[in-house]
Order: structure tokens, then C-alpha cells, then sequence
């Protein structure tokens, strides 16, 4: 390992109680989508204290920070999401929000601060032949539609997703490769340059009529019954759908009736519809519409269809450059190594995929936790893995990619083919914002 490497390895070990507390503090201060106040704030305190220039209230609640003074080179963005879930039966949920990091995102902010703490050494940041970004961003996990929605009906954003909506904003056009982290059920760690399912997520509202459920139940048109129909409907649908595209939907009833004895006038459906591949969804997306409008007709209910734009697929890079080789370091002989690549498939879903389509994107993995993600049986086991070592491979890989003239930067920008131009995504994205009503006359 040579000098700068060395250096870095050296910085990590040497700020490792650092990374732990923000880790730990991040784990019980969890806050929801666009609402990371708190985390936003506590991380603009750090980036000023480090000499960053700094920009706030990027998407709502983003951060960046520019690593001063600005050099000729390719800029890198080291990513880290603040958002947590609604999950308030964990142990270590937050009280006042009733958001809990079930989803490891406290992991992403506490690497990232390391990473900072490492590169912003005066010795290695002379080193680098380009430019480091941080970036803390909201709102990757997508839940608390209602709310977001209701930003979007203000005009305060575009998107709910906040790589997406940091996207639309322009948040990203100075950014060459980006760099992202995330929690892994295993042991050790992982390059993740891998793909995974895009989606739409759907808000679908049958309208009924009410009536005495046992009185005079002929007088009503139950919205939960036709709710009901519909998913089996979609159900049915499974044996049309092909193994290689990986479709999942997945749905739950916000609102299904008021009481027993009451035949329900509204019933509501979220729903989730992925797949490995932009017309796969598309194609589920178009089905699983026919099946609420045939539920609702054979109730004889109105419905509204509302198709709000989730993420897109990842698209891995080619080759990942500089990243395999700090995922391979910091493994060592202590930590189990897993090497991801082209073959590998995941279904669930991120808004790295939005902006895979449009930047480079690197990715790894590392472990540290128990239990489930999005389960509140998850639990931090391993703080020098969950934190301090993501700390590392992030400086790694910055170091790796800004060395020797940044030539594995330029690799990596050289090879990438965008999926999209970012005018293109935005306008597919608003392609996939629309609302479809089917009301007979007498509802």
C-alpha cells in the first residue's frame, strides 16, 4: 500500500471514537424523508468546521459541501442518506419523530463524516488530483407518500425521491462519479456494482356508497370489496409475468372503512409495482391499473388512479474502478469479501438508480448489523464495520480514483454511456406522474 493510502488508513484509525459517535447518535435521532432537520443541521456544522464550503436546503433538507480550494480534475461526490423509517416500535426510535434507522442510513452519514475527517487532512488532500463533495441527501427511503405528495402540490419539489429531486434541481450537474454506501445483512463487505428493480408506486381510492352493513346492505356499494377484487386481480396476474423480469408488487390498505356494521364508501390502496427493467414496469404498471378498474366496475365503484414515479433500475458501471480495490483493502484478512458485479440482481430498489442513468455510480457494501432491514429486530453489532471501515473504503476509493492524475477517474468517465440526459429523465419522470378517474354517475 503506498504512502497515501497509508495516510488515509492511518486518519480512519486515528478518528475511529468520532465516527462511532456520529453513528451512534445519527441511530437515535432517525428522522423522516425531507424532514432531517436535525441530521442536516449537525452535518452543515461539521462541513463549515472542516473548511467546506458549504450549500443548504438542497431538496429541502440537503447538504453539500465543496472541499476548498477547487482543483483542475474530475469532482467526486461521497453520498451519504439521512432519512430513517416509520418504524416506531424499535427500541432506539426517536421519540419526537417516530422514526427509527432501520434502514442503516445512520451508517451512511457516520462513514461520510470519517471519510471528511480522512480527506480534509491537509497531507491527503494535496495528494488528490481533482475535487470531493460531500453530500448528504434526503428522502431515499420512499414511504410517507401523503406528505410528500403534499410538498409536491406546494411546488416546494418535484420528486418524491431526493437523489431524484436533487437531480431536477441541478444538485448533481457539477458531479462527475458518485459514491454510494449502504447497510448488508452479511458479514464483512462488498462491492455492490450490481443491478436492482425500478418502480412506480401507485395511490389507488375506490368510492362507494355507505349503508347499514345489516340493515340495508342493498342501498351501499362496498369500496373494500372492490379494493379486495382488485388485488386479486392482481394476484391472477403473476402467471403472465416472465421469471427474468423480476416483478414485484407489493401493496397495503391505508384506509379500508370506518366500522363492522357500516359498508365502507372508500377504501384506499398503495401499492408498489417493480421490475428489473423500465418497460417491465411499465408493462406491470399498465396491468395492474386494469385490475382496479375491473375491480371497481364489478362493485359498481368509482376509482382513482394516482401514478406517482418511484426510482429507476441501477446501471452498474462497466468496470469499477478504484472501488474493488478499496472494497479489497479494507477486507484485509479480517473481513469476509463479496465481489458483486454484472449477473447479480437485486429487487429492491434506490434512487442511486435515478442517478445511475445520468452519472457514474459506485457503489459498495459493508455489515455490521443484525437482524432484518426494515424490520425493528435490526440492531448495530459491529461499529468498526457498520461505520468506521464504510469511513475507509469511502476515502479509498476517493483516493484511488484522484491519485496519478485521476486516471481511474477518467477511466470511469470515459467508459460511461448515460442511460438517459438529465432532460430526459426529468421528462420521463413527469411521464409517470398521472392520475386516471373512472366514476359511474351514480357514485
Amino acid at each position: 500500500m503506498n504512502t497515501l493510502e497509508a495516510k488515509v488508513n492511518a486518519c480512519i484509525d486515528q478518528h475511529k471514537e468520532e465516527i462511532i459517535a456520529w453513528g451512534r447518535d445519527v441511530w437515535t435521532h432517525a428522522e423522516m424523508g425531507f424532514k432531517e432537520v436535525r441530521t442536516a443541521k449537525k452535518i452543515g456544522d461539521i462541513f463549515r468546521e472542516k473548511g467546506l464550503r458549504v450549500e443548504t436546503g438542497l431538496a429541502v433538507t440537503g447538504v453539500k459541501g465543496y472541499m476548498e480550494p477547487k482543483k483542475e480534475g474530475r469532482t467526486i461526490a461521497v453520498i451519504a442518506e439521512m432519512d430513517g423509517l416509520p418504524i416506531d416500535n424499535h427500541p432506539d426510535a426517536n421519540p419526537e419523530t417516530k422514526a427509527s434507522h432501520c434502514c442503516g442510513h445512520n451508517a451512511q452519514v457516520a462513514a461520510m463524516i470519517g471519510a471528511l475527517l480522512a480527506l480534509s487532512d491537509e497531507e491527503i488532500k494535496k495528494e488528490l488530483d481533482g475535487n470531493v463533495v460531500f453530500m448528504a441527501v434526503p428522502a431515499e427511503e420512499f414511504v410517507d407518500v401523503e406528505f410528500k405528495n403534499g410538498l409536491i402540490e406546494k411546488g416546494i419539489i418535484g420528486f418524491g425521491g431526493g437523489k431524484t429531486e436533487l437531480i431536477r434541481i441541478g444538485a448533481f450537474d457539477d458531479i462527475d462519479i458518485a459514491i454510494g454506501h449502504h447497510t448488508m445483512m452479511r458479514d464483512g463487505v462488498a462491492l455492490a456494482n450490481y443491478s436492482t428493480n425500478g418502480f412506480v408506486n401507485k395511490i389507488v381510492t375506490f368510492k362507494g356508497k355507505a349503508a347499514h352493513a345489516a340493515a340495508e346492505p342493498e342501498k351501499g356499494i362496498d369500496a373494500l370489496n372492490a379494493a379486495m377484487l382488485a388485488l386479486h386481480g392482481v394476484d391472477l396476474q403473476r402467471e403472465g409475468q416472465r421469471d427474468e423480469d423480476a416483478i414485484r408488487i407489493h401493496s397495503f390498505l391505508p384506509r379500508a372503512g370506518e366500522a363492522m356494521n357500516v359498508i365502507p364508501d372508500t377504501a384506499v390502496i398503495e401499492s408498489s409495482v417493480r421490475a428489473k427493467n423500465i418497460p417491465a414496469y411499465l408493462e406491470a404498471s399498465k396491468k395492474y391499473d386494469m385490475a382496479m378498474k375491473g375491480g371497481a366496475m364489478a362493485l359498481g365503484c368509482g376509482v382513482e388512479i394516482k401514478t406517482v414515479p418511484g426510482y429507476l433500475p441501477v446501471y452498474p458501471v462497466k468496470k469499477a474502478w478504484g472501488i474493488r480495490e478499496a472494497v479489497e483493502e479494507a477486507a484485509g484478512t479480517t473481513y469476509p469479501l463479496t465481489i458483486l458485479e454484472e449477473g447479480f440482481h437485486e429487487t429492491g430498489s434506490t434512487d442511486f438508480g435515478d442517478l445511475s442513468c445520468v452519472k457514474p455510480v459506485l457503489q459498495f457494501r459493508t455489515g455490521g448489523f443484525s437482524g432484518a432491514l426494515h424490520n425493528p429486530n435490526i440492531r448495530v453489532e459491529d461499529e468498526q464495520l457498520a461505520y468506521v471501515e464504510a469511513a475507509r473504503i469511502f476515502a479509498l476509493t476517493v483516493c484511488k480514483l484522484l491519485k496519478n492524475k485521476g486516471e481511474n477517474a477518467e477511466k470511469i468517465v470515459e467508459e460511461y454511456e448515460p442511460v438517459m440526459t438529465k432532460e430526459e429523465f426529468i421528462s420521463f419522470m413527469e411521464s409517470n406522474n398521472h392520475v386516471e378517474v373512472v366514476m359511474p354517475e351514480e357514485i
